[in-house]
């Protein structure tokens, strides 16, 4: 692979439109950043659980701050890459013109990282994959195609955001978001589809990152930049190599501002996060500026600052020292996993923490629990009645669905895709009122 095809201009849906000068006001990568921010899904992430729980008086993280959060970091990561490049080849703006671009591509990349995740965290996932495999879906298993199965049964919303950013929805036009091809790549963490995403030897593989329906559009973006394929059937490519700075930008924020969503949530103590981040901060003042300081709150705003920093300059040396192998495909660990030590262990330490004393956290649990409860209930109305329309309350249940997630196409897939657009895309808030009233819970004001 190399950068002059890797970070193509063209835009998805609109291959043929001349590509403007790259000196005017905005890039075209920085127009895809715009066009992300400025779109409803991006919006509805604000009121998407990330970790915790939406909160009342106490602010924590939701998808929507995270998603900026790792934006910045990712372009941070990213301008340090092309700097170090600039000063080793003071001729790449030359040979290489758009690689001065690389952080507007991250950004725009991280923004829309998590578009395609469901309601209630990871859990709306894993919602709504059970009702496929051990719930009222398990019926349909004979009316679609072995790999459009294994979309369902193991719904990714890294392959959901790609749908979204590419679907052609009723209604919206054609190209979708008609975002440049490297920044659709630069998401596609694992490369791959569903049949082969379960191999967890290859950092490619874990998952999968396009469903069936999308298979033929990531190809065309795979063949317009020369993404290594690995075979045909199923379909496997190496990674965009701006994957791992996505990657390492959303790992880095994670990470860190969990544990500092743990202390305002009264999770975890000041002085057990300050024996986790301390050791980030590679500043030898850090305990004395700490000692100086009274609000709690304010010393891990400085610490989670201080680490962040650091951790970004660990993955960026990484990233830059590992180039010839990235480009060539053989580089099969997340920038994360290849820091120094003492760093590697501290972080691993974090993960540890994080999954005993946050993520098993009963607040947490119980979103997870009412997310399978909402998501499946949701599922469990909607899918039957727009496959079969058979009865009154089918049609009308139909016409809850808004007009840009129908279909022309007939087929069992295409139609439960459908229903899986709208559902994947509610609001956390949203998916519970809407459970409550066709459930008969609650009814709707008249207001």
């Amino acid at each position: 692979m190399n950068w002059e095809k890797l970070l193509s201009s063209k835009r998805w849906g609109n291959e043929d439109r001349f590509i403007g000068n790259q000196k005017e006001s905005r890039s075209e990568f920085q127009r895809d950043y715009d066009r992300i921010i400025f779109s409803s899904p991006f919006r509805r992430l604000q009121n998407k659980t990330q970790v915790f729980p939406l909160p009342g008086s106490v602010f924590v993280h939701n998808r929507l701050t995270h998603s900026l959060e790792v934006a910045s970091v990712g372009r941070s990561l990213g301008t340090i890459f092309y700097n170090k490049v600039k000063d080793q080849d003071a001729g790449i703006d030359d040979s290489c013109p758009l690689l001065c671009e690389i952080g507007n591509i991250i950004a725009s990349a991280c923004l829309a990282h998590d578009l395609g995740n469901p309601a209630f965290g990871h859990s709306g996932e894993s919602a709504i994959s059970h009702y496929f495999t051990t719930g009222d879906g398990r019926v349909y298993r004979d009316e679609v195609t072995e790999g459009q199965w294994e979309d369902l049964i193991h719904f990714e919303g890294n392959a959901n955001a790609l749908r979204i950013l590419t679907h052609q929805f009723a209604g919206k036009g054609t190209g979708g978001f008609a975002l440049t091809y490297a920044t659709l790549a630069a998401i596609a963490k694992y490369p791959c589809a569903s049949l082969a995403g379960h191999n967890k030897k290859n950092i490619y593989t874990k998952k999968y990152g396009f469903f069936q329906a999308e298979q033929s559009g990531f190809e065309k973006i795979a063949l317009e930049m020369d993404l290594i394929k690995v075979q045909d059937a199923p379909l496997i490519y190496k990674r965009h190599p701006l994957v791992y700075l996505v990657e390492a930008a959303d790992d880095i924020c994670y990470n860190i501002i969990d544990l500092e969503d743990a202390h305002r949530l009264k999770i975890l103590s000041y002085a057990e996060v300050e024996a986790l981040l301390l050791p980030l901060c590679r500043d030898e003042r850090m305990p004395a500026r700490l000692a100086e300081m009274e609000d709690d709150d304010a010393k891990i705003t400085l610490m989670r600052a201080k680490s962040i920093s650091t951790l970004i300059g660990l993955c960026s040396e990484v990233f830059f020292n590992a180039q010839e192998s990235i480009l060539a495909g053989e580089f099969n660990q997340s920038l994360m996993d290849a820091i120094e030590e003492p760093f590697l262990s501290v972080m691993k330490e974090i993960e540890k923490v994080s999954i005993r004393r946050i993520y098993n956290y009963s607040s947490v649990v119980q979103i997870e629990v009412a997310g399978y409860q909402v998501m499946g209930g949701l599922l469990e109305e909607f899918i039957p009645a727009y496959l079969k329309n058979e009865s009154k309350y089918h049609k009308k249940l139909v016409e809850l669905i808004p007009k840009q997630f129908l279909t022309q196409d007939t087929d069992a897939y295409s139609k439960i895709m459908s229903v899986l657009d709208f559902v994947s895309g509610m609001t956390d808030i949203y998916a519970v009122e809407l459970f409550r009233k066709i459930k008969g819970i609650s009814f709707p004001s008249m207001s």
